[in-house]
C-alpha cells in the first residue's frame, strides 16, 4: 500500500496592526456585577495569537467607552491606518465598543483607498464575564484581515463568525451576541476554521479624501405628530447640515414643513432616509410632506442607509468641501 502524505501549504506571515479604541471588549465585571472600563485592556496583551502565522502590531490608541467616540476619534484612526498601509502593514483590526461601533467602521470605508482589508470587532461581553465573545471575535477579525480573499472588499465589520460591509451592517440588539446583522442582504461571507468564505462582492463606492471634520450635522427621526419645533431649534448659522428618519418610504408630517423650509432657505443641507428597518427612501407619494414634494422642495434623498450611516456620509462629504450637485450625487445613494 502507498503511504497518503496529508501537508497543508504554510501561509506567509502577514504583519497586521492591532488599534485598540476600548468598549466592553476592553473591559470587566465588577465584583457587583458591573462592567467598568480596565486600566489595561487586557486583549491587547495577547500578542501570540495566530502566531507563526501573523506578526500583530499593537497600538493602544484610546480606552473609551464607544459613546465616547467622535468624528474626531474617528479621523485619528483613520490617520493611523494611512501611516501603516505607507509603512506596508498588510491589513488592520480594530477593537471598538459596539455602541458607535457601524458609524467609525463605515466613516474609514468612506475615507480609506480599498487597499488593504480593514476590519472592526468589538464584543457584547467583557473579558472575564462566562461566554466572553471578545477574544474569539479579535482572533476572527486577525483571520480575515489576514485573508488574501479579504482584499478589495472595504472596511469589514467581524462579529460572530460572520463577515459583514460597513456599509450595511447594523447593531439589533442591546445585548445578544449576534447583534450585528445586515438587513435585507446578510453578511457577504462567514468565518471559517482558520480563514475567510466570502459569497457576496460588495459595490465599491467612491472615497473622499479629508483632513479634518466639521461639527454641528445632526439626526432627527420623524414621528407621529411631529411639528417643526425640533427643526426651529436648528434654524442658526452654526448647523451644517441635518439627516432626517422619515416615514415610510421618506415621508414626513405636514406640519414640519414650514420649519424645513426655513432650513433649506438657509443653504443648509438635508437629507431623507427612512426610519424603516428595511427599504430605502423614495419619492413615492404625492401630498403634503410626502416624499415627491420634498424632493422638489431640495431636500436629498438617500437610499439604502440608515440614519446615522447618512449622518456619517453627509459629514464626511460636507468636511471634503462637496457642495451642491457634487455634494447631491454623493449622497444619493449608498453605492455612488
Amino acid at each position: 500500500m502507498g503511504t497518503n502524505i496529508f501537508w497543508k501549504e504554510v501561509d506567509v506571515v502577514k504583519k497586521i496592526l492591532a488599534i485598540h479604541t476600548g468598549g466592553t471588549i476592553s473591559m470587566s465585571q465588577n465584583a457587583q456585577g458591573d462592567v467598568v472600563p480596565n486600566a489595561k485592556n487586557p486583549i491587547a496583551q495577547e500578542a501570540t495569537i495566530l502566531a507563526g502565522r501573523v506578526h500583530l502590531v499593537t497600538d493602544e490608541m484610546f480606552n473609551l467607552p464607544s459613546p465616547h467616540v467622535t468624528p474626531v476619534e474617528m479621523l485619528k484612526i483613520q490617520q493611523r491606518i494611512l501611516r501603516a498601509e505607507a509603512d506596508g502593514i498588510d491589513g488592520v483590526v480594530i477593537t471598538h465598543g459596539t455602541d458607535t461601533l457601524e458609524e467609525t467602521a463605515y466613516f474609514l470605508d468612506l475615507t480609506l483607498p480599498n487597499t488593504i482589508p480593514v476590519v472592526v470587532t468589538g464584543a457584547m461581553r467583557s473579558s472575564n464575564e462566562i461566554g466572553s465573545d471578545g477574544m474569539y471575535n479579535f482572533q476572527s477579525a486577525i483571520e480575515v484581515a489576514a485573508d488574501d480573499a479579504s482584499q478589495g472588499n472595504g472596511v469589514m465589520v467581524v462579529m460572530n463568525d460572520e463577515i459583514h460591509s460597513a456599509r450595511y451592517v447594523t447593531k439589533t440588539h442591546t445585548t445578544n451576541v449576534a447583534t450585528f446583522r445586515t438587513p435585507t442582504f446578510g453578511p457577504i461571507g462567514i468565518v471559517a476554521k482558520d480563514h475567510a468564505v466570502y459569497f457576496q462582492k460588495l459595490i465599491r463606492q467612491a472615497t473622499c479624501q479629508i483632513d479634518h471634520v466639521i461639527d454641528h450635522v445632526y439626526l432627527i427621526k420623524a414621528y407621529a405628530g411631529m411639528d417643526g419645533s425640533l427643526f426651529e431649534f436648528l434654524d442658526n448659522d452654526a448647523t451644517a447640515g441635518v439627516v432626517i428618519e422619515g416615514l415610510g418610504a421618506g415621508n414626513l408630517p405636514p406640519r414640519t414643513l414650514p420649519a424645513i423650509q426655513q432650513l433649506l432657505d438657509r443653504q443648509i443641507p438635508l437629507v431623507l432616509v427612512s426610519r424603516c428597518y428595511n427599504g430605502v427612501a423614495e419619492d413615492i407619494y404625492d401630498y403634503d410632506g410626502g416624499g415627491i414634494q420634498l424632493r422638489k422642495m431640495g431636500l436629498m434623498l438617500c437610499q439604502g442607509l440608515n440614519g446615522q450611516k447618512a449622518r456619517i456620509k453627509l459629514l464626511v462629504g460636507l468636511s471634503a468641501g462637496l457642495t451642491g450637485d457634487e455634494l447631491k450625487d454623493f449622497l444619493r445613494t449608498a453605492v455612488s
